[in-house]
């Protein structure tokens, strides 16, 4: 090992709760931070599943004012957070609850940055582009995968440009992360395993990210591990409180993985994906993920082999390219166990959405321009990444 000549930091929410009745505490902690009336951020999902009622009757227990904001979209718009200002604004609100999972999350802190720095959300895009800090924020997690909960991302959609603009600012990082068990028994498989397997990807582009530090990696092998163990059955069985709970603690150490070592080209080339077509995130990572993984193998034997023997595989006896294919094959089993599509035009059919291979120039310029590429572990040329959305297609 050499001494790299870089600092690296380490960003985290100041207070996180994570285990069954973690969602009790909402009141206790915006109360602790001088909070009077928060905008509630969700979605119409989390409202008729009747989650929100959840949360509302703690705030009306603790007799605390607030306003629900319910228009998010699975993946959330420069539209959804003007929204959300506006209402934040018209209502005289002071402080933010985000509840549901990444989409919820993302929008509510593009509210934040608007509301305390001003502008509009398309200013922020990029790294650290934010000077004021937002109001007290709390978010409260629904799902086992984005751990947007905790972290210092944002993944906007701009509608006129169709293109998910990457926000990281360590402004956006949540004052609380609450992770409740108790409110994800009711996710459906499709959606469980589809955030797991979001969780996934996010340990393992940290762990092989150019910036990987030993405390991410310490977070991203606990998280491939859990992952491991706990997915298939918390898919299989969703009232498996102990595989829920499990799973929350799996994509939070996935989440302090990426939040501090970022990503890779999965990441830059699923946003196109979501961003073109509006398909889900976690099952566009999920697709793509064993593909970028083989391609990135070169550059990272060693790591792609431990990701297999935490993946399950008997390394014992490989060479760590032996045990790196190991890695892939077992990304491929996984995700075809908790029942991932095959590939991207398998994906656009579930979800009725026309996916076409002539955007493919387009999305390969964007993903060539989105954040989370700068740490893939191999330089990727523009004809790599057409090549890649080819084979996944």
């Amino acid at each position: 090992m050499t001494i790299r000549e870089e600092i690296y930091g380490f960003y985290i929410p100041s207070v996180t709760l994570i285990g069954v009745g973690a969602a009790t505490k909402i009141a206790i902690e915006l109360k602790q931070r001088n909070a009077k009336k928060p905008l509630l951020v969700t979605d119409k999902g989390i409202v008729g599943a009747g989650i929100a009622k959840q949360i509302t009757d703690l705030l009306d227990e603790a007799e605390m004012d607030y306003v629900v904001y319910d228009g998010t979209v699975p993946n959330p718009t420069d539209k959804n957070v003007g929204e959300g200002v506006e209402m934040y604004k018209k209502e005289g609100c002071d402080s933010l609850i985000t509840l549901g999972g990444g989409s919820a999350h993302d929008c509510g802190k593009g509210v934040g940055l608007v509301i305390a720095n001003g502008g509009k959300i398309q200013d922020f895009e990029g790294v650290d582009k934010s000077t004021q800090s937002m109001p007290p924020y709390i978010a409260v997690n629904t799902t086992a995968g984005t751990a947007s909960e905790m972290t210092r991302f944002c993944i906007i959609t701009d509608t006129a440009r169709k293109v998910k603009m990457a926000i990281v600012d360590w402004r956006v990082t949540p004052s609380v992360a609450l992770d409740d068990p108790l409110l994800m028994v009711g996710m459906p498989p499709a959606l469980t395993a589809a955030t797991g397997m979001d969780a996934l990807t996010h340990s393992i582009e940290a762990f092989v990210s150019t910036i990987a530090t030993p405390q991410t990696d310490c977070a991203a092998e606990k998280s491939i591990s859990l992952i491991a163990k706990y997915l298939r059955k918390a898919v299989a069985n969703g009232s498996n409180l102990l595989a829920r709970e499990q799973m929350c603690y799996a994509q939070y150490l996935g989440g302090m993985a990426f939040n501090n070592a970022s990503l890779g080209h999965v990441h830059a080339m699923a946003h196109q994906l979501g961003g073109f077509y509006d398909l889900p995130h976690g099952e566009c990572n999920a697709i793509l993920l064993p593909y970028v993984s083989e391609f990135n193998l070169i550059a990272k034997y060693e790591r792609y082999c431990k990701v297999a023997e935490l993946l399950g595989e008997d390394v014992s006896s490989c060479t760590p390219r032996e045990g790196a294919m190991l890695a892939i094959k077992a990304i491929r089993q996984l995700s075809q166990d908790v029942g991932i599509p095959a590939g991207i035009e398998a994906l656009g059919k579930r979800y009725g959405k026309t996916v076409d291979r002539k955007d493919i120039p387009i999305m390969v310029g964007n993903a060539q321009k989105d954040a989370c590429g700068a740490t893939n572990p191999r330089m990727v040329r523009d004809e790599d990444v057409a090549a890649l959305y080819e084979a996944a297609w």
